[in-house]
């Protein structure tokens, strides 16, 4: 190729910028102007109309609704909550923000009675249920901002923290926040001051003076809070006693019932665990017995009830065989190996009758063993005689 004809293609591959005149400002597309961040006007055209609407709670809710379509309610509908309920936008420390002229507004939750109207919060409630089925991208913003709500209870005034308290009972109550909300209250510093615990008792009690005790129940239940319960008490102060006092002197016994129920239940689970543990670590059954009998005593599990949680572990170990007639020598030359273990926790006849009808009741939902004779190796005819007939009845 001849050299001219390459210095031809060079300058056709080259792109030639467009000539520009001095002074010439670029345009830019309307859609793709962002527009400045700026919650201190957002709020203070939120005090605006808010102020004007005073106690009245149906114009609060008509102005809001019209709000929407002019101010940007995605982009700053955590300042939209804050206002709602403490007057302003709260900032870290829970305190307002205090730019401008007017940093706070009467009409919001904080600014209520401290002589608690349950009416007029139930009318705060009709203001947040309107605003997020109007809007219901707003329904996840809420969420999120009484998280960090809540973090700030340490810095409420008393009186504020009631009110607060009812809002959330009112909120969890009607599906606008989950149960779980609560748990963010979980945090070391309102722990440890005996915030985090008094503010979820204040909750349960709103619950159970509007809604009964029954309904706490189940809705506490349903979210498998009470299994959380313990964790609001004071590293300090972490023991059954104190917990016990706190709910009980709030007349709360039914959640402290609850509570129990759900921790007995972990409990034997661990203690499940442990057996397990120790007979894949091939201990010694008197170091196992011991372990066994330490933690029952800690956690209040009652002889009868370790002697079934033993048989359950024990029978779970081995492959049993499909065969009728093999399956039960195989039971018997297992159950032998551990019958100190047995004898160990079953001192006294309830302990014993409870493995009797343990042992129907495995039978029963295993067809194999309905006519094995589990415990052959019982010293006494008599106690052979009493186990064939549980087995066999």
């Amino acid at each position: 190729m001849s050299p001219l004809l390459l210095l031809v293609n060079f300058c056709m591959s080259q792109k030639v910028e467009k000539p520009v005149l001095s002074g010439q400002r670029i345009k830019t597309r309307k859609r793709d102007e962002k527009e400045r961040y700026d919650p201190v006007g957002f709020r203070d055209a939120i005090i605006s109309g808010l102020d004007k609407c005073a106690n009245d709670f149906e114009a609060i809710s008509r102005f809001l609704d019209g709000a929407g379509n002019k101010l940007d309610y995605r982009r700053y509908g955590e300042n939209l909550f804050d206002i709602l309920i403490a007057g302003g936008i709260l900032v870290p420390g829970g305190t307002l923000l205090p730019e401008g002229e007017t940093c706070k507004t009467e009409a919001c939750i904080f600014n209520s009675p401290d002589e608690i109207n349950l009416e007029m919060m139930k009318n705060w409630e009709q203001v947040f249920i309107k605003l997020m089925r109007r809007y219901k991208y707003l329904e996840k913003i809420f969420q999120e901002e009484i998280k960090k709500i809540l973090l700030y209870v340490k810095y409420f005034q008393p009186g504020d923290r009631k009110k607060l308290s009812l809002m959330m009972f009112l909120w969890i109550s009607n599906g606008s926040l989950p149960f779980s909300s609560v748990l963010t209250l979980n945090n070391s510093h309102l722990v440890k001051d005996h915030l985090a615990l008094d503010f979820l008792i204040d909750i349960f009690k709103w619950w159970r003076q509007e809604k009964g005790v029954t309904s706490l129940h189940s809705a506490i239940k349903k979210s498998n809070i009470e299994s959380h319960l313990m964790t609001f008490v004071p590293d300090n102060k972490q023991s059954h006693t104190y917990f016990r006092t706190a709910f009980e002197e709030n007349g709360l016994d039914e959640i402290l019932k609850l509570y129990y129920d759900q921790h007995q239940l972990q409990a034997k689970k661990e203690l499940q665990t442990l057996l397990s543990d120790g007979l894949a670590e091939n201990k010694a059954l008197r170091d196992i017995i011991a372990e066994l009998r330490e933690y029952a005593t800690k956690e209040n599990i009652q002889e009868h009830e370790t002697v079934c949680i033993i048989w359950t572990t024990i029978m779970a170990l081995p492959e049993w065989n499909k065969k009728e007639e093999l399956v039960t020598d195989q039971a018997v030359r297992h159950l032998k190996q551990y019958t100190s273990l047995f004898s160990a926790f079953a001192q006294n006849a309830r302990s014993e009758l409870s493995l009797l009808l343990k042992v129907q009741e495995y039978c029963y939902s295993n067809m194999t063993f309905m006519r094995a004779n589990l415990l052959s190796g019982c010293k006494t005819p008599k106690k052979r005689a009493i186990l064939r007939e549980v087995v066999t009845r």
